[in-house]
């Protein structure tokens, strides 16, 4: 019987980089660790003066930080929702639990976001809301986007889950819509296990933003004094992270600088390594728009073919490196099927999933180990 060789190089792996065991101790000394204590605080803060956003709440995941712009939109049963059909199913439930329809938009051939070309004829009376993916940490085509949605009256909600601290135009992704939901899952180049964040645009989405994330309660206003006491005034659920989550998180916070650094060397060396073998083998790598600052969440290649890449991943894995591949088309999928999704709907979303392959990408991959991974690709038998 055949077994598969050791994993040499991993394709994530969790580090602390930091103060991360420290300030866990710190939280679960200072008898508070549920949430909103202060190191959920000091994240918050720390990203509201970093990106320059009236609020961020920090949630237990970046899928409850985008189940809860629905709620905050006024979403109800009938709405439609544009949303990328190269995407994490989190974007797409959020909006089909509140009762809403998905639109499905293609991707651009280049950087894997929404298309903008293809959204104003997507647009119908029941249109609530487009919901752009900054893939890869790269951004959408955001003046675009907030051009036609501005024309019709339109929400705009970034799914930002790749692309903390990247840059479009000069400004910070998550800061162009009316809310934003980022991720700290332990796959991000932040991570705290689980976690995520809901960055709120709109002032006046704060106060109701808060109730929504203590159940339903006006709990936040009965700490800051301004009810004698707090009860259930509208829907909601527990969307609190730990502080002992938010504890690790603030140490990678802390470490921006150096995390960030890394990251974009690692993506550098896989660039200047692989180029010259990539366009000699039709292969595309990333696009970086030169307006865009990446966030360098993920390295990745588009093989010629299906067969190309699964060929790929199995070379790269009986060399102990493991790779993979990324997110199903959402409208062939069993429940985009349900909303009427057929092939041929968004063609490059359905050729780029059969050809997209992620590299090792990770805050502790060293030199070596890319090197390693760039000798095995060259190594690949077209």
């Amino acid at each position: 019987m055949s077994t598969q060789p050791p994993i040499l190089v991993d394709f994530n792996c969790p580090v602390t980089v930091g103060n991360e065991m420290d300030y866990m101790k710190q939280a679960i000394a200072s008898g508070k660790i549920s949430g909103d204590g202060s190191f959920t605080k000091k994240c918050s803060q720390f990203l509201e003066e970093a990106l320059g956003v009236p609020k961020v709440l920090l949630t237990t995941s970046c899928t409850h930080a985008l189940d809860m712009m629905p709620i905050l939109l006024g979403i109800r049963p009938g709405d439609e929702v544009i949303i990328p059909s190269f995407t994490f199913a989190s974007t797409v439930n959020a909006f089909v639990l509140r009762g809403a329809r998905p639109v499905f938009l293609d991707v651009r051939p280049d950087t894997l976001n929404l298309d903008e070309s293809l959204l104003e004829r997507k647009i119908t009376p029941q249109t609530k809301a487009i919901a752009p993916v900054h893939y890869a940490g790269i951004g959408c085509e955001m003046d675009a986007i907030l051009d036609i949605a501005r024309l019709y009256n339109i929400a705009v909600v970034e799914d930002n889950a790749h692309g903390l601290f990247g840059k479009y135009k000069g400004k910070y992704l998550g800061t162009f819509g009316t809310l934003a939901a980022q991720s700290f899952h332990e796959t991000k180049n932040f991570s705290c296990g689980e976690g995520g964040a809901l960055l709120i645009n709109d002032p006046a989405l704060v106060e109701r933003a808060e109730i929504i994330r203590e159940k339903g309660t006006n709990r936040s206003r009965f700490f800051r004094g301004q009810v004698d006491k707090y009860t259930w005034v509208d829907i909601g659920s527990s969307y609190l992270p730990s502080d002992i989550l938010a504890a690790f998180l603030y140490a990678q916070m802390e470490n921006r600088e150096k995390i960030q650094s890394h990251r974009k060397r690692v993506w550098s060396f896989y660039l200047k390594n692989l180029k010259d073998w990539a366009l000699a083998h039709d292969v595309q790598l990333p696009h970086v728009p030169e307006y865009c600052d990446q966030a360098y969440h993920m390295f990745f290649m588009l093989l010629p073919t299906l067969e190309h890449r699964q060929g790929l991943i199995a070379h790269l894995r009986q060399r102990g490196i493991d790779s993979v591949f990324h997110y199903l088309p959402l409208h062939l999928s069993d429940m985009g099927l349900r909303f009427g999704g057929q092939t041929g709907d968004c063609p490059v979303t359905e050729r780029v999933s059969d050809q997209l392959l992620r590299l090792p990408f990770h805050n502790a991959l060293t030199e070596a180990e890319q090197q390693k991974v760039v000798d095995t690709i060259l190594e690949f038998d077209f």
